[in-house]
């Protein structure tokens, strides 16, 4: 069976997890947000319950997972628990052993009950019981804390006295299933219906009862928790100052992927620099604003670089001209540097740098990387 696809005929509602944590690096959430789903919907298949869909969404500060028409208890089931062997359960008159009486009575039945069943090692004694399936929100709630703890990453960490890792120290659980909260407890953190907003733009709490509040409350409070979301938008506000400043983006997905889970509500602006960091190549200029200060590069019809950059901020600011000078202020020390280590490898040829690898060892029995 399909659990996944396969529609309950029981009472389903919809399960809501937020994990709410201090600023995550952004090459950890994608594959984290993926575990985190892996993990559950692994754990729900083996519990034999059943749901519709499951739906991922992450930030910075956030990992969430929505999952939708998951059943409200276990599927009832019958068990068969097997006993003594039939020449054991019987005599040579057919009468009931003490064996068999022990077997009825540890398993609360009658011995009319008791079936006989061929099995391959012969015939045996059985009964069957039924097993009354156990509601989803007690599951949930044993279930919850130790997928938590399970969430891979490629470097964890704790904090304070408490016996918990995680990529960052997590600030607050949303835990609801329907209505109701999915009560539990991870280190200090208390699970509940709680959310928060940005941390600069709107700190302040507020109630989740869905997912539909939920994605509205978050957008209100300036947060864009779907990363295709958040990735458009970003796109979108690049592709518009590169105009303004006569160019288009030098395309880079890597570095939008990484942008989009770098901030919550992007705010995308663009600087400036000095045309004489122009004469550097262009792979010099382009790393030094890529690789230090996640800068998208402009340039011109011909693939030429242009003086400006544009990057992403995470919050709105009362004067964006504050920030773009901020940022222009950092950019041109890079460039500086970037222009001085270019200039000082010109003064001499490339393999005038060979000898100075005999004093680096690069294996104390075969010798140095001469």
């Amino acid at each position: 069976m399909d659990l996944v696809n396969y529609y309950s005929t029981f009472m389903a509602k919809d399960l809501f997890i937020e994990i709410g944590t201090e600023e995550m690096p952004a090459g950890f959430i994608p594959k984290a947000i993926e575990s985190f789903a892996s993990l559950l919907k692994e754990t729900l298949n083996n519990s034999q319950l059943c749901f519709k869909n499951i739906s991922t969404f992450a930030a910075p500060r956030r990992l969430v997972l929505f999952i939708e028409a998951l059943d409200e208890k276990q599927v009832d089931t019958i068990a068969k628990v097997t006993g003594p062997a039939k020449r054991a359960a019987f005599d040579e008159n057919g009468k009931p052993t003490k064996a068999l009486e022990g077997f009825a009575k540890s398993q609360g039945v009658d011995i009319k009950d008791v079936k006989i069943v061929e099995t391959p090692k012969g015939e045996y004694v059985c009964v069957e019981k039924k097993v009354k399936g156990e509601k989803t929100g007690i599951i949930l709630k044993e279930i919850l804390p130790n997928i938590i703890t399970k969430i891979s990453f490629p470097k964890t960490m704790r904090w304070g006295d408490w016996d918990v890792s995680f990529a960052r120290p997590i600030h607050w659980i949303c835990a609801i299933f329907g209505k109701d909260v999915i009560p539990f407890k991870l280190g200090h953190i208390k699970s509940g219906n709680t959310s928060y907003g940005h941390r600069f733009l709107s700190p302040k709490p507020f109630k989740v009862d869905s997912i539909k509040t939920y994605l509205k409350k978050t957008k209100e409070a300036f947060v864009i928790v779907d990363p295709c979301e958040r990735k458009n938008v970003i796109a979108k506000e690049i592709e518009k100052c590169a105009k303004k400043a006569k160019g288009s983006c030098l395309k880079d997905d890597d570095l939008l992927e990484e942008v989009t889970y770098l901030v919550e509500y992007p705010v995308v602006l663009t600087g400036s620099f000095d045309k004489e960091f122009l004469s550097l190549p262009k792979e010099v200029v382009v790393n030094a604003m890529r690789e230090h200060q996640r800068y998208f590069s402009v340039v011109d019809e011909n693939d030429s670089l242009l003086p400006y950059f544009i990057f992403v901020a995470n919050t709105k600011a009362k004067d964006p001209k504050v920030v773009i000078k901020g940022n222009e202020r950092v950019l041109r020390a890079r460039l500086n540097d970037a222009k001085f280590y270019y200039e000082k490898d010109l003064k001499f040829p490339l393999a005038s740098y060979a000898d100075k690898l005999k004093g680096v060892v690069f294996q104390e029995k075969l010798g140095t990387s001469y």
